[in-house]
């Protein structure tokens, strides 16, 4: 069940994090959720708040991800592009 709600999650925050930083249209929803995943990973290990592993539907830790998630797809912009939309 863990799994399920790890992309269920992952998939919500990746869209979420994609919606801010503009990327939508050129991400599906594999994407999405590969971000999702990352995003809170990231979130996890800079931050040392809280992961989508501890507890997915709290709300703090929904948070947590989505700011990782929006670090994530602005690291890849500036990859990219080399600026920041």
């Amino acid at each position: 069940m863990g799994f399920i709600l790890w992309l269920i999650v992952g998939g919500v925050v990746g869209w979420l994090a994609s919606m801010v930083m503009r990327t939508d249209a050129q991400q599906g929803i594999i994407l999405n959720i590969i971000v999702g995943i990352i995003g809170a990973v990231i979130a996890g290990l800079i931050f040392g708040g809280g992961s989508i592993n501890e507890n997915p539907l709290d709300l703090t830790n929904i948070l947590w991800s989505l700011l990782g998630a929006i670090i994530l797809l602005a690291i890849v912009n500036l990859v990219r592009r080399g600026s920041v939309r």
